[in-house]
């Protein structure tokens, strides 16, 4: 998920000390960063038409966990404290939730449509960060999340008009919200995840965790990986890593403000992607309501930005 995708790993957080780079720079990395995620999410959509989430998951996670290993061990490491394994593991059952419904719904969606709903996300931040953090809302972002609210209502409309799909499409619509939802929540262990790990041991014991509370079901659900798609696989992984990467590099020398309308270029890319892959057409109500929820993205973001600063699942 790039705007609140799982696909999108470590942890991300704006910082003007990591030295003295024009905005322009980070803001165009970052829009690299969003590119390579959306092709990551139209990859695992390829992947799970082809083997179903379960599968696609569970070997992306396991490859994920080699690579991320790897990496840890190459530098300075040292094995978190029981506190940290504990916050991890909760993160990865959180991710795993995330990633097993947004690919699921992806799977029944049009990459664009699957996309816009994911925006969602952040206003879901906003009251949970009330809830658990007991941080006031601001009337702005009440405002912004009613408009997101019926944003949701005209892609839902738009599926109701179509009546070929609709059963499908509403079922793979509600997975998504539930992924957003998950998400959200995803965001704010992040933040606590930042203080005491690395983003390095962050990735490893993320996508270890997972690997381990999926591998649970391994004996009942798990097939080998057909030969013809470990290189889809590996390219997937890939994309998400790099993804991750440029999107930490632009997150550490710009303020967020400036990023944070970079992440809704992958409703764009998801437009293109999937018109290109999936010969998927994007009707007028997934544009109308994918505006709405962006514009009020960013109206809540003005008004509690520390909220809408990105942070990418570890995934």
């Amino acid at each position: 998920m790039s705007g609140c995708s799982p696909s999108h790993g470590g942890t991300v957080k704006s910082s003007s000390a990591a030295g003295a780079v024009s905005p322009l720079i980070p803001v165009l990395v970052c829009a690299l960063g969003i590119l390579l995620l959306s092709a990551m999410d139209a990859g695992m959509k390829i992947m799970v038409l082809a083997v179903g989430v379960y599968n696609t998951v569970l070997w992306r996670s396991m490859l994920a966990t080699v690579v991320a290993g790897a990496t840890w061990l190459s530098g300075p490491r040292s094995l978190p404290a029981p506190s940290a394994l504990r916050l991890h593991a909760m993160r990865a059952a959180t991710v795993a939730i995330v990633m097993l419904s947004f690919f699921w719904g992806l799977a029944r969606l049009p990459l664009a449509e699957a996309i816009g709903l994911s925006f969602v996300a952040p206003l879901f931040a906003l009251f949970l960060a009330a809830m658990l953090l007991g941080e006031r809302i601001q009337r702005q972002a009440i405002w912004a999340s009613l408009a997101g609210i019926a944003g949701v209502a005209i892609i839902l409309a738009g599926q109701l008009g179509h009546a070929s799909y609709a059963k499908d499409a509403l079922a793979g619509t509600v997975a998504v919200l539930l992924s957003t939802v998950f998400y959200a929540y995803n965001l704010i262990l992040a933040r606590q995840q930042a203080l005491v790990a690395k983003p390095g041991e962050i990735m490893l014991f993320q996508n270890l965790c997972i690997a381990i509370i999926l591998g649970v079901a391994a004996p009942w659900l798990a097939v080998a990986l057909p030969s013809d798609l470990w290189l889809p696989l590996a390219g997937v992984t890939a994309l998400s890593l790099a993804g991750q990467f440029l999107m930490s590099w632009s997150y550490a020398r710009a303020e967020a403000q400036y990023l944070i309308p970079t992440e809704y270029s992958a409703f764009i890319w998801a437009i293109g992607l999937g018109w290109l892959f999936f010969d998927e057409a994007v009707t007028w109500t997934t544009l109308a309501g994918a505006g709405l929820i962006v514009a009020s993205c960013l109206i809540a973001s003005r008004s509690n930005p520390k909220l809408a600063e990105p942070i990418e699942a570890a995934v």
